[in-house]
C-alpha cells in the first residue's frame, strides 16, 4: 500500500460544470444560478444509562449530566444535496463511520461522500465502532466497546429528522463569515520537561503545576463562523474551534461538556438560527493549561467560547452566495508497521485474558483500522466551497498543525477546519511531532509519513496551487508563548 492520495474515477468529483476551481451547485457560468436552501435539523442521541462511555474505558453511563445531540443542515441546490452534521458523541470509526453517511445520505437523497459526520469528540459519550465490538464478542474478550442496537436506533432517529426538515427548507441568498479569538482555553498537549526533552504529558485535566505552568503552544486560538442568510435575515450558522471538548470525563456523568453548553446558549440566544458546533483539528489541543478541576472554571471556558461565537457573528461580513463548489479526495493512510502493531499481535492481545482492558480496547480498535486499510479502502477527505469561505473535514484525531496549513494553502478564503470525520486511524501527528519523540499508542497510521499525504490531499481538496513541499518547520505558529 502506498502513502498517497488515490483517485476514486477523479480525485476531483465534478458535480456539475467547472466554475474556477471549484464545482458549482447553482448553474454553469452564464446561466441565472438557482437560490439555494438550507433545512436545519437536531436530533437527541444520548445513551441510555449502563451504555458504554469512551468505548468501555471509563464507568458507564449512570446519569445524564446534560443530552447529547445531533445538529446539522443539508444544503439544497439544483445539484445532489450536502450535507454537514456535528454530533455529541466522541469517535464514529470504520463501519460504523459508514453506515452513518449511508443512511443520512439515503435520507437526504444524496452520496454517502457528500455527507459529511464530525464527531464533537466529548468523552462522556459513546465511541463508536461496530467491527471492533464484534473482535470483542469473537474472542470473548469481556467488556463492551458500543451498543450496535442503540446506535443504530440513533442513526435512525438523526435520519428520520432529516426527512422531516427537508419538508421545510429556508431559502437563502448569502453567506457570512466571521472570527473571534478566544484566550485561555486552548493548550497544546507538549510541554518541556525539566531534561529540556518534549513530553506529552498536558491533558484535559492537569493537576501538576509544573506541567500546567508550561507555555501554552502551538494553538489556533480563532474561533470561525460560516454563516447562512436569506437577504438580512440569518437562517443557520456554523462555529468551529480546535480544542478537544472535555473538561471532566469518567465518572459516567453523560455531557456535552463546555462546548456543548456554549452552542446551546447562543441557540437559546435566538431560537430561529441554527447553530451547528464543528470542532476543529485538536487531536494535540487541550484545555489542560487553563484546567485546575473545578466546575466555576468549566463554567468560564464555556462563557469565553460563547462570547467568541457572539462576537464572531457581529464581526460577520455577508456576500452572495453565488455557487457552492465540492471536493471529496480519496487519501489512504498506510498503517503502522511497528512492535505490537501487527495484526497477530492484536489477535494475540484480544485472546489473552490476562491482557490489560486498554491494550484490549486498542487491539480491538486497531484490527478493526487494519481490516479496512489493508482491504484498500480509503478515508474521504471532502470540501465544501462557498467562495469566500471553504470548509474542509479531516479525519479523526488530526494534530492542529494540518489545521493551519489549510488556512495557509487559500489566503484568498476563510477556511474553516473540522476534524474527527472518519476516526479511525486515532491520533495523525506531524513529522516535527514524531522527530520530537511523539509516540502514542492510540495512533494506527504510519508516521512521520502520514505528513506528506495529509497534506497533498488538503491541498487537493481546497483547490490550493501545489507549493513547494511544507514541512514542519513551515507553520504558522499561532501562539507559542516563553
Amino acid at each position: 500500500m502506498t502513502n498517497q492520495p488515490v483517485s476514486r474515477r477523479t480525485a476531483v468529483r465534478s458535480i456539475t460544470c467547472a466554475l474556477g476551481a471549484g464545482v458549482t451547485l447553482g448553474g454553469c457560468a452564464g446561466h441565472k444560478a438557482s437560490p439555494f436552501r438550507v433545512a436545519a435539523f437536531q436530533a437527541d442521541v444520548t445513551p441510555p444509562l449502563g451504555h458504554p462511555l469512551l468505548g468501555g474505558l471509563r464507568k458507564p453511563a449512570l446519569r445524564i449530566e446534560d443530552p447529547l445531540s445531533a445538529n446539522g443542515l443539508v444544503l439544497l441546490g439544483p445539484d445532489a444535496p450536502l450535507l454537514i452534521v456535528g454530533v455529541d458523541w466522541c469517535e464514529i470509526r470504520n463501519e460504523a463511520y459508514d453506515r452513518w453517511r449511508a443512511i443520512l445520505a439515503q435520507a437526504t437523497g444524496t452520496l454517502p461522500e457528500r455527507v459529511l459526520v464530525s464527531c464533537v469528540h466529548q468523552h462522556d459519550a459513546p465511541h463508536s465502532d461496530w467491527r471492533a465490538q464484534r473482535f470483542y464478542e469473537e474472542y470473548k474478550a469481556p467488556g463492551r466497546l458500543c451498543d450496535l442496537r442503540f446506535e443504530e436506533q440513533a442513526i435512525q432517529k438523526v435520519a428520520a429528522a432529516v426527512r422531516e426538515s427537508l419538508r421545510t427548507p429556508r431559502n437563502i441568498s448569502h453567506v457570512g463569515i466571521g472570527e473571534a479569538k478566544i484566550e485561555r482555553v486552548a493548550s497544546n498537549r507538549r510541554t518541556v520537561g525539566p531534561d529540556g526533552k518534549l513530553r506529552w504529558n498536558r491533558m484535559s485535566m492537569t493537576a501538576d503545576l509544573a506541567v500546567r505552568d508550561q507555555p501554552e503552544g502551538t494553538v489556533d486560538p480563532w474561533l470561525k463562523t460560516i454563516s447562512f442568510w436569506h437577504d438580512d435575515r440569518p437562517v443557520a450558522a456554523i462555529h468551529s474551534y480546535a480544542v478537544h471538548a472535555q473538561t471532566h470525563y469518567g465518572d459516567g456523568d453523560v455531557s456535552s461538556d463546555f462546548l456543548g453548553a456554549a452552542r446551546a446558549r447562543r441557540q437559546q440566544d435566538d431560537p430561529s438560527v441554527t447553530q451547528i458546533f464543528l470542532a476543529g483539528c485538536c487531536g494535540d489541543v487541550v484545555v489542560g493549561k487553563y484546567n485546575d478541576g473545578k466546575p466555576e472554571t468549566w463554567h468560564g471556558f464555556s462563557d469565553r467560547v460563547h462570547g467568541a461565537m457572539v462576537s464572531a457573528w457581529n464581526s460577520t461580513e455577508r456576500s452572495p452566495l453565488r455557487a457552492i463548489g465540492f471536493r471529496c479526495v480519496p487519501m489512504r493512510l498506510a498503517s503502522r508497521r511497528s512492535p505490537h502493531y501487527t495484526v497477530e499481535e492484536f489477535k494475540a492481545s484480544l485472546a489473552d485474558p490476562a491482557t490489560a482492558p486498554v491494550r484490549r480496547w486498542e487491539s480491538a480498535l486497531g484490527l478493526s483500522w487494519r481490516e479496512r486499510a489493508d482491504a484498500g479502502r480509503p478515508i474521504d477527505v471532502p470540501a465544501i466551497d462557498f467562495g469566500p469561505a471553504q470548509l474542509v473535514l479531516m479525519p479523526a484525531e488530526t494534530f492542529v498543525e494540518y489545521q493551519l496549513w489549510a488556512q495557509k494553502m487559500r489566503p484568498d478564503t476563510s477556511v474553516m477546519v473540522a476534524g474527527f470525520g472518519e476516526c479511525a486511524p486515532g491520533y495523525i501527528p506531524t513529522a516535527r511531532a514524531a522527530a520530537e519523540g511523539y509516540d502514542d499508542s492510540y495512533s494506527w497510521v504510519a508516521f512521520p509519513e502520514c505528513e506528506k499525504t495529509m497534506l497533498s490531499a488538503l491541498e487537493t481538496a481546497l483547490g490550493a496551487a501545489p507549493a513547494r513541499r511544507r514541512s514542519t518547520a513551515d507553520h504558522r505558529t499561532i501562539q507559542e508563548n516563553s
